[in-house]
């Protein structure tokens, strides 16, 4: 009794060893199994490219932007990736946007990207300097904003010239024309409103202000020149005399010019200043708020003339023949 006891017991220990060899056998079956499915199926493609950019356009659906990416070689199966942004239960299943793939990533981190618009690049900054047109602005966005045209800078800023204010500014790189326009424009207005007493007191209308100071902007550099140009122009306005301002050809040109020729002051335009009286239709740029306030804080003064020298001084008159000996003395 005591050999078959043994004996049982030999067998069982035999039959323990071969189950758990096989179970542990298993086990490591199962996880190379389950570690090559998600290799195949969630992780980034071999022929990944580190720094891929990809960007979906407002309007593209789920299927479209998985199978950028899957063309871009930041996934390999857009069908799963479109079965995980499904389930993410979001309202807005990809988030529009240029998108950045530093590093490789698998597919629940890319689907987590899109639902919630992880981009994966800095904002971008962007300075706009005083007296710049919107015509100049689209040609900076342009430049700083490889994939936004001009041209839908100039649509989206239509009859905000003046009013685009100049600063520095920080986008995310998905940013539209129509969403930094509004940015500049916001900004516009929150400067204004600390100005509103002033313009109130006034007696002009908020459009007269910023169109004189775009003026004041292109004739002087410094704040005491700003302020005595805006009183220079303001008496020629109160006596109905032209305004006489170099800079607006540059504005209806399109060209970087303060020195007029006889021709250009003969072109039919609403904004020659030598032909009409009063102030031009529109802003000619965008002015800071330096040469605003020194439109509402103008020095009185009796100069009705004056010019910039070659050494780039400031020289008024308060005649003409006094004007033509200051041209002769400073720019001959």
């Amino acid at each position: 009794m005591d050999s078959f006891l043994r004996y049982l017991a030999m067998v069982r220990s035999r039959w323990v060893r071969i189950f758990a060899r096989n179970r542990v056998g298993s086990i490591l079956l199962l996880l190379f199994i389950l570690a090559g499915m998600y290799w195949y199926l969630c992780a980034a493609p071999m022929n990944f490219s580190a720094g891929t950019i990809v960007r979906i356009v407002p309007g593209t659906s789920v299927a479209e932007a998985t199978q950028e990416l899957a063309d871009a070689h930041v996934i390999s199966h857009p069908s799963l990736l479109r079965a995980l942004i499904r389930l993410s239960g979001e309202s807005t299943p990809v988030q529009t946007g240029v998108y950045r793939f530093a590093t490789p990533q698998n597919i629940f981190v890319i689907a987590h990207r899109l639902t919630t618009g992880d981009y994966g690049l800095p904002p971008i900054r962007i300075t706009f300097v005083e007296g710049a047109t919107v015509r100049e602005m689209a040609a900076h966005i342009a430049e700083t904003f490889p994939a936004l045209p001009a041209t839908a800078f100039l649509t989206a800023a239509q009859g905000q010239e003046g009013y685009l204010f100049p600063d520095t500014y920080f986008f995310e790189p998905s940013a539209d024309a129509t969403a930094i326009v509004a940015a500049l424009r916001s900004n516009f207005d929150t400067k204004i409103a600390g100005l509103s007493g002033e313009i109130s007191a006034s007696g002009r209308s908020l459009a007269d202000i910023v169109t004189l100071a775009s003026l004041v902007e292109k004739e002087a550099r410094t704040t005491v020149d700003r302020k005595m140009i805006a009183g220079i122009l303001l008496n020629r306005l109160r006596l109905g005399m032209p305004l006489q301002v170099d800079a607006v050809f540059g504005y209806i040109f399109n060209r970087d010019t303060y020195s007029p020729t006889f021709a250009d002051l003969k072109v039919n335009s609403p904004y020659n200043t030598y032909l009409h009286t009063g102030l031009p239709p529109g802003p000619i740029d965008n002015p800071g708020l330096d040469s605003i306030e020194a439109v509402l804080q103008p020095t009185q003064t009796a100069y009705l003339y004056y010019l910039t020298g070659k050494d780039g001084h400031m020289y008024y008159a308060t005649t003409y023949a006094a004007h033509q000996a200051n041209q002769k003395k400073y720019l001959q």
